[in-house]
């Protein structure tokens, strides 16, 4: 196994490229940790072992200490997402802008004299999607998004090019415990809508008041716990041979349902 302890080298990739949004190498994680960079999530390969004293050991806690998850991935994982650079087994991925808190969300709300009207993402993990949600929440009047810490895609160049700049315009709140925020939620006096098959279409429903609406991830759909706290669910009349939709155009056709009643 190579050893990678002597070299501090690395690049932080570029906000366009195949690295976009991502930090590659030890010492530019190191320094990222250190200076308060706003980092996603720290990728670590599963193949290099690495003691607590060590470079990699001590990424691996400082990242912990602020509270930023720490995902084991492949060699080849880590190769793709630094698009060919230099990563010595560990990546940081950045962030194009920075979480709020849920409160902060529903203050905008009330400021604008508006029903709350927010989006929540259980496990959108494509950034892809998560930036197309987060254009459209913008352009139907959503006040903000809600994303779980984990299974989620980060606010990354990638996010921000698919969201059109409206990443700008849409506060997101990152939070450890979705179906507690969803609780939350609830205590403000929010209905919860959940988008899923099992429930009444969704045109036939008066989407009025304060209200959520949860799109469920790209291949599962909504976890247990979180369908369980949803107070109504909606689904999607599916009149083709295909049985599903891409999670941000249900998510789309949803909030511009919602929008109608507002």
């Amino acid at each position: 196994m190579p050893d990678y302890s002597k070299n501090g080298g690395g690049t932080t990739g570029a906000s366009d490229g195949a690295s976009g949004g991502l930090i590659s190498g030890r010492n530019p994680v190191t320094e990222a940790l250190k200076s308060g960079k706003p980092v996603d999530a720290v990728y670590v390969s599963a193949g290099i072992g690495f003691s607590s004293g060590g470079s990699l050991g001590l990424i691996v806690r400082m990242a912990s200490e602020r509270g930023i998850p720490v995902k084991k991935v492949s060699a080849e994982k880590l190769d793709f997402m630094s698009g060919g650079d230099s990563h010595q087994g560990v990546i940081a991925s950045g962030l194009c802008a920075e979480y709020v808190d849920v409160g902060d969300i529903l203050k905008s709300a009330g400021e604008k004299g508006k029903a709350a009207f927010i989006i929540v993402c259980d496990g959108i993990e494509d950034p892809h999607n998560l930036g197309a949600i987060i254009r459209t929440a913008e352009a139907s009047g959503a006040h903000g998004v809600i994303v779980p810490k984990r299974r989620s895609a980060p606010l990354s160049a990638a996010a921000y090019k698919a969201s059109a700049g409206a990443l700008e315009h849409v506060p997101v709140a990152r939070v450890p415990n979705l179906a507690a925020a969803m609780e939350e939620l609830k205590r403000r006096g929010l209905w919860i809508y959940g988008a899923h098959m099992e429930g009444a279409c969704y045109h036939t429903q008066k989407l009025e008041g304060p209200a959520a609406l949860v799109i469920g991830s790209e291949g599962k759909g909504l976890g247990r716990l979180v369908k369980e706290r949803c107070d109504a669910l909606l689904a999607l009349p599916m009149r083709g041979k295909v049985g599903s939709l891409n999670a941000s155009v249900a998510a789309g056709i949803l909030m511009y349902e919602m929008a109608k009643y507002r």
